[in-house]
């Protein structure tokens, strides 16, 4: 192995030894990549095809003590460390130029209890793992709708999905944790075991340490749910965003339907003359009895005159892989969100002039209903402050071409500054950008100082640094 070169936590470059490298290869059970090994191009890559970031080394960890190992390295090193689990990434903070990549993404394990209806989640499992095995059981905890987003920095964030209005956030289903923090120790936390730092974890992102496990509440799901598409021509946009509207404001939390303006994809139960037209579609998934989520799917249908649907009882654990083919890996992906209380008519009409504009045919704007359960916890309750919202909304810029980055990344700033007026000032932050560092404060809002108060116990030195960052209070007087 030759000398390597790393960023340190510092900015500067350091020699690192090849002897010092291949002891810490030698202490990790899944190896270590250096830009030398054939599979590190594979190895460095993420979802997002923006992230184009070569780090000095990948530990690719199968347990706590790989990464307390990792852990101990960088910190001693003063290296410039991240932390990549199994999903996403869309700010890319997984990976550090020049730095060491702690890797979970082999953390895949799954262990049910059907009786006790709680599953423990390695931290580099994805939503698929976690529905096969739960659903087995008619089992299911509140995740997201991609079945190839990272359980790890979903919960760590929030997480909400079509589960969140009966069952609550992800984090609300969150029982205990393992973490690695910065001194190398191993913490079992929970709400009766060191409840500062499990709190922290319920939304404070990747802040405070190296989480390698989940314990989650399961709730019966399905396993067969009423779910699918109703369709309509985006000449009727502003009529059905609003019948969408009032019907949110009087569903049951058993059901969910959230809405989507795009190009229409080619799916098999639309007329072809409509693929690549704009169009808006609600999605809708009921976790009920099947009766009951048929009628309250007929009434999506009486929005307006659709030109397609696809409704009717299918395996939950199939919907979540509904928009797999729409979310695959390597494309280019800038976000934009907000958090709104209510959706009137002035943003619905600015939201509709936003998707005249989509700049491609993988651009899209969602707004995800929420509230329910979700709103019932006080913001204290939890790191999770954004509990007032009842709709997010992701402007989801999405291409190929590299050439489009300036188009498509200003259209994705205009629609949000366009409906910035109507959101609540908050924000999500698994949905934040790279270049989003000044909403982290605002996303948390009365909830921030205490982050960093738990911030400067368990990571003082902030070595945990590549993350949607809350700094530790001690560095924030001193700044």
């Amino acid at each position: 192995m030759e000398t390597l070169t790393y960023r340190t936590l510092d900015g500067p470059l350091a020699a690192l030894p090849p002897e010092e490298a291949e002891a810490l290869a030698a202490g990790i059970r899944g190896g270590v990549i250096t830009p030398a090994d054939v599979d590190y191009e594979d190895a460095r890559r993420v979802w997002n095809g923006m992230v184009d970031r070569h780090p000095a080394l990948i530990a690719r960890c199968l347990g706590s003590q790989d990464v307390r190992r990792a852990i101990d390295f960088a910190r001693d090193h003063r290296m410039l460390v991240s932390v990549r689990g199994g999903g996403h990434h869309i700010a890319g903070n997984a990976v550090a130029e020049g730095g060491l990549v702690i890797d979970l993404s082999a953390l895949r394990g799954v262990r049910v209890d059907p009786q006790g209806r709680t599953a423990r989640v390695g931290a580099g499992a994805l939503l698929g793992d976690v529905d096969h095995e739960t659903q087995a059981f008619g089992l299911a905890t509140p995740l997201g709708i991609n079945s190839t987003t990272g359980v790890a920095g979903l919960c760590l964030g929030g997480g909400f999905g079509w589960l969140t209005r009966q069952h609550g956030l992800t984090i609300d289903n969150l029982l205990s944790a393992d973490i690695v923090t910065a001194d190398g120790q191993l913490h079992v936390v929970s709400a009766s075991q060191e409840p500062e730092l499990f709190w922290a974890l319920q939304g404070g992102g990747g802040n405070f340490g190296v989480v390698t496990s989940f314990e989650f509440r399961l709730h019966p799901v399905g396993p067969q749910v009423h779910a699918g598409l109703v369709v309509y021509p985006f000449a009727q946009a502003q009529k059905v965003l609003r019948a969408w509207r009032d019907f949110s404001a009087e569903a049951p939390r058993e059901l969910s339907v959230w809405t989507v303006l795009r190009q229409a994809p080619p799916l098999p139960f639309l007329p072809e003359s409509i693929h690549g037209q704009p169009v808006v579609v609600f999605a809708l998934v009921h976790n009920g009895a099947l009766e009951e989520g048929e009628r309250l799917a007929a009434r999506v249908l009486e929005f307006g005159e659709p030109v397609g649907s696809m409704l009717g009882a299918q395996p939950y654990a199939g919907f979540q892989t509904a928009f797999d083919p729409l979310l695959t890996p390597g494309a280019r992906n800038y976000w934009k969100s907000h958090n709104f209380q209510a959706v009137s008519d002035a943003l619905i009409d600015t939201v509709i002039r936003g998707a005249e504009a989509l700049p491609g045919p993988e651009c899209e704007v969602f707004i995800a209903q929420l509230g329910g359960a979700a709103g019932e916890v006080a913001v204290a309750d939890t790191a999770y402050a954004g509990r007032d919202a009842n709709f997010v909304m992701n402007v989801h810029g999405r291409w190929q071409d590299a050439a489009d980055d300036d188009r498509v990344r200003e259209w994705a700033r205009g629609v949000f500054r366009d409906t910035g007026p109507f959101a609540t000032g908050g924000g999500y932050v698994n949905f934040l950008t790279e270049d989003e560092a000044g909403r982290v404060d605002s996303a948390y809002g009365q909830n921030y100082a205490r982050l960093q108060e738990v911030k400067r116990q368990y990571d003082p030195d902030n070595l945990f640094r590549l993350n949607q960052n809350i700094a530790p209070a001690v560095l924030a007087r001193t700044a």
